[in-house]
């Protein structure tokens, strides 16, 4: 245990009465260690299966994870050591050939080998799980966790899991108690909470026990193949265990206090957590987040392919917007679909912003103090990414340069070097233009009404100056609507404290000029696209050359 705080005395006793998550959970692990009296080190662990490429759900699991651990070192004053450790369970069996790799015929022959026993179908390592454990590592490398890795297949063999084996050896009736209510009658019958690994093929058997030997420390089964009794020990990487035996396994071998799972391992966290107290453990503390759905509100699945990849949220936004969404409400169910990302790169930069002016009590619930373990940079966003992805839908602009154009012309203090955070987001906005917002825009011919006032709001840009700011473009733009009685609302005021428009006067305007339904504040979007390319806009509308453009493409 360290003797000195490196944490503000204010900042703990704030920690201590935080309702942001990260420290709610601390606060559950602190309970424990004061409970049991510890005075040792914490260890948070993340478990990941290499049968596939490390995903999103990996990446947010070892993100939230990782909240939760700075939140208990500043919660402790870093006087407790703590670890994160990443478990690759890659000695699972070879269950089925995914989709997504070459030489799947090749990689058939290998179907109930451990992972680290199957070749790599990409030629590049010894294995196809050792491939994956490489690319985990470099995955969790690019975004700076502190992490250490773990192998299976290296703490069986190595011995590290010996002691318990025995012990899950000794408790096998206990063990069998638990697990086999859970089973149907088919499954009751050849279950074992032991996995052989056969010295004949190298795969791993799923074959019930039929003697034990507590004292030798073995097992004995039937080879599925000849029908020969084997023994073997169940040490040394002879074995593997089930996975709900083998989780508990892990928690009482290596001591883990923590660690999260998906809503849907609810059932199997309790199971594991039984075994671990029959092999003498403690379960580590830890929650339930819920799962991601997709654009249609179905559950993400890997096998399916239906959701984002880490690559494809981080070709349109930040990684940064990625650890925010991450953040927010892990136990409500939430679309992970490309249509969040641009809500989530502008929320970043509001909370960034507004975490400057907040007290250091209040800074705790700040989600960028916990995406960057409580020390946020000083970066500002003078245009929103909503904004930009606006500015490249009026203008077509696929091209960065372009779009600095525009946000120059209104803003010329505002370069490439001095907002670097811009700069790497108009590159993400001009990428998501081009894949999701041309292609999805429908324009919208005006009606009478719609015409009568359109040239109404030309003629009153007309009268405005060209450098004229948003708040006077917006109340141009409010004064035209409350010229015509469609798009009156004298019950809500608007800015300038007259009465206001209704909100159809704006979706009017998005989804004619812009050919989409929602849109940015318009007098802020016109001071930076230009009076003079509204103006124009609004005539290539009244031609009908927008909707035809549209068309075309």
């Amino acid at each position: 245990m360290t003797d000195r705080s490196p944490f503000p005395p204010e900042l703990v006793a704030a920690a201590r009465v935080s309702k942001a998550w990260p420290f709610e959970e601390a606060r559950k692990l602190l309970a424990r260690v004061e409970k049991a009296g510890f005075d040792g080190e914490i260890l948070f662990e993340t478990g990941y299966g290499p049968s596939g490429l490390p995903h999103i759900g990996t990446f947010g699991e070892v993100a939230r994870t990782t909240m939760v651990r700075h939140a208990f070192r500043v919660l402790t004053g870093d006087r407790v050591p703590t670890r994160l450790l990443c478990f690759s369970d890659d000695m699972d069996a070879l269950r089925k050939v995914p989709d997504n790799v070459p030489n799947r015929e090749a990689l058939a022959a290998d179907l109930g080998k451990p992972l680290t026993q199957v070749r790599d179908p990409f030629g590049e390592y010894e294995s196809f799980g050792g491939g994956n454990n490489q690319r985990l590592r470099a995955f969790l490398d690019r975004f700076g966790f502190d992490y250490e890795f773990a192998s299976a297949t290296d703490y069986y063999r190595s011995g590290r899991f010996d002691a318990t084996l025995l012990a899950m050896l000794a408790a096998y009736d206990a063990v069998m108690a638990i697990i086999l209510p859970t089973l149907g009658p088919e499954r009751r019958e050849t279950y074992s909470p032991f996995l052989p690994v056969s010295e004949r093929t190298g795969r791993v058997l799923q074959v019930p026990m039929i003697a034990r030997d507590v004292a030798a420390g073995t097992v004995t089964y039937r080879d599925p193949d000849t029908g020969e009794a084997v023994t073997t020990p169940v040490t040394g990487g002879r074995v593997k265990c089930q996975w709900k035996a083998d989780w508990a396994l892990r928690w009482t071998a290596l001591g883990v206090d923590y660690e999260m799972a998906g809503k849907d391992l609810i059932d199997s966290v309790l199971l594991s957590s039984r075994i671990c107290k029959a092999l003498g453990g403690t379960p580590p503390e830890g929650f339930n987040y819920e799962l991601f759905l997709d654009e249609h509100g179905q559950k993400i699945s890997k096998s399916k392919g239906n959701g984002l990849t880490i690559e494809e949220w981080l070709r349109y936004a930040s990684p940064e917007s990625l650890s925010l969404f991450m953040f927010q409400k892990p136990k409500a169910a939430k679309r992970l679909y490309f249509d969040v990302i641009p809500r989530a790169a502008d929320e970043y930069y509001q909370f960034l912003d507004g975490y400057r002016r907040q007290d250091p009590g209040n800074r705790l619930s700040n989600p960028v103090w916990h995406i960057h373990a409580g020390d946020p940079p000083q970066e500002e966003l003078p245009v929103p990414f909503s904004m930009l992805l606006n500015i490249a839908s009026a203008g077509n602009t696929e091209e960065p340069e372009i779009l600095w154009g525009y946000v120059t012309r209104h803003l010329p203090e505002v370069t490439p070097e001095r907002y670097p955070a811009l700069d790497r987001l108009i590159g993400y906005a001009v990428r998501y233009y081009h894949d999701f917002v041309k292609p999805n825009k429908h324009f919208r011919v005006p009606d009478a009404v719609e015409r009568e006032a359109l040239e109404a709001l030309d003629s009153a840009l007309s009268a405005l100056p060209e450098d004229a700011g948003p708040d006077a473009v917006q109340n141009a733009v409010y004064d035209v609507g409350r010229g015509f009685e469609r798009y009156r609302n004298p019950e809500k005021p608007g800015p300038d404290g007259r009465p206001g428009v209704a909100l159809t006067w704006f979706s009017t305007l998005y989804e004619i000029l812009l050919g989409q339904e929602r849109g940015p504040r318009f007098g802020s979007f016109v001071a930076i696209y230009g009076i003079p390319e509204t103006r124009a806009l609004i005539r290539r509308a009244l031609r009908g050359e927008l909707r035809a453009a549209a068309a075309r493409s």
